[in-house]
């Protein structure tokens, strides 16, 4: 696989790297890996970086963005906090990602069995996770049923609305990204990978782009 430079990036349609990253994950679910040098790589990265991708995804040690999609040094932005949540720095980094280095995909990348939507569901206060975790908590409110406790099958529907929220939020309160997917220039997609199977399924609102 050829390290991204900038005339590689330049040519990429978003289009184009939502399907790289879709069969670099169906590489890694069937444990394949594409031949890569990446010690070569890190040479040829050291002047500059053309990454065709921005991924936002929780900091969980099961979801590694770069093995999931079966990617090399130099291919990627990955942006990671826990239950891939938005906040000021991490829309500053994607909007760097974008309009200034060039990437062409965002993804936002939730999971299954996520500790972080978990805590959220349970109503966990501890330090600075209060805060972090009440960035989830729009999310916990769709899902949630007052008749009941939340089971695990609510919590993977409170996991996926996350994601969904996190764009929402991303598209809200970031001009830049905004404006760049209206004109086409990047495409903004949610995503949920499976810690039990190592797929990641992109949403059904995203199929233009399969």
């Amino acid at each position: 696989m050829i390290t991204q430079t900038k005339r590689t990036q330049d040519m990429l349609t978003p289009v184009e790297a939502y399907r790289i990253l879709k069969e670099g994950n169906k590489r890694f679910e069937q444990n394949l890996k594409a031949q890569r040098n990446l010690k070569v790589q890190v040479i040829e990265t050291s002047m500059g970086q053309y990454p065709f991708a921005a991924v936002l995804s929780c900091i969980d040690s099961r979801v590694p963005v770069e093995l999931v999609f079966d990617l090399g040094i130099g291919d990627v932005f990955s942006i990671r906090i826990a239950g891939n949540v938005v906040n000021e720095d991490v829309l500053g980094s994607i909007e760097y990602a974008c309009k200034v280095a060039g990437s062409k995909i965002v993804v936002v990348m939730g999971h299954t069995r996520c500790g972080a939507v978990k805590a959220a569901c349970n109503k966990v206060e501890l330090g600075n996770i209060t805060s972090l975790l009440s960035k989830i908590k729009p999310a916990v409110q769709v899902i949630e049923n007052s008749q009941k406790e939340m089971d695990e099958k609510d919590m993977e529907k409170v996991a996926i609305e996350n994601v969904q929220l996190s764009i929402d939020r991303m598209k809200q309160e970031s001009e830049i990204l905004f404006q760049m997917e209206k004109l086409g220039k990047i495409q903004i997609v949610g995503a949920i990978y499976s810690v039990s199977t190592g797929r990641v399924d992109f949403f059904e609102s995203d199929s233009d782009l399969t």
